[in-house]
């Protein structure tokens, strides 16, 4: 199953590409492995995923030993600030950085192991009740606070578009995510590149890459439906 799903995302990916003039090499899959089990996890690495997402600081802790080193862990989920030093070396990169508050916690954790971390600023260009991310004209001022941070590193922008049946409808999210990307690029402030555009997951990635994304993230379309265990 999971041989044939891959192959279907792959696929899928290509075809986006083509679609929209872009190569293949500037889209990272990341294999969103919440609630699935290492054994998975390790059948998909032998297929050829070094990606992996993670929504909850314990379930990374707990797979990151069991995995290979080579692995590039993504921290997907919201982080709570009292979990910061769990995870900042481990995770290759946080994708949901909040709010200013948090990077501040993350600098202060990283100073300690005298590491940089790299984030993405999460943006919730929607601005659903139920989701995190700060709101589109919010992220400027943020962007340009957490820049004169020594240990964090802005690598771009992250959003989580509304679930919707139809994918098309969830396209001007990904344009706008991606204009505000063009925007910061132009202010050109010192510590903050924005190369990464993570959005687009298994029900819409193919229009987020039509959009500029460069990294998906991919669960249910890859391991199947979630399982959670109460």
């Amino acid at each position: 199953m999971l041989t044939e799903n891959l192959q279907e995302v792959e696929q899928k990916i290509q075809n986006a590409c083509k679609k929209s003039n872009r190569a293949r090499e500037e889209i990272t899959l990341i294999a969103v492995s919440k609630t699935k089990p290492v054994s998975m996890l390790q059948e998909v690495y032998h297929l050829g995923c070094r990606d992996f997402g993670e929504n909850k600081v314990q379930e990374l802790s707990e797979k990151h030993p069991q995995m290979p080193d080579d692995i590039r862990w993504h921290l997907i989920g919201h982080l709570q600030t009292n979990k910061v030093k769990q995870v900042i070396d481990k995770a290759t990169l946080i994708h949901s950085v909040d709010s200013v508050h948090l990077a501040t916690v993350i600098e202060k954790e990283a100073a300690k192991k005298d590491i940089t971390v790299d984030i993405l600023i999460e943006v919730n260009i929607a601005e659903e009740e139920s989701k995190f991310g700060f709101k589109e004209e919010e992220v400027l001022s943020a962007v340009e606070t957490i820049a004169t941070f020594s240990h964090v590193r802005i690598k771009g922008l992250m959003t989580i578009a509304p679930f919707v049946e139809n994918p098309e409808e969830n396209r001007s999210v990904f344009a706008r995510l991606q204009k505000l990307s063009v925007d910061i690029r132009s202010k050109n402030i010192d510590n903050v590149s924005v190369d990464i555009l993570s959005m687009g997951m298994t029900n819409d990635y193919q229009v987020a890459i039509e959009e500029g994304a460069t990294m998906i993230r991919v669960g249910t379309g890859i391991f199947g439906a979630r399982e959670y265990h109460i």
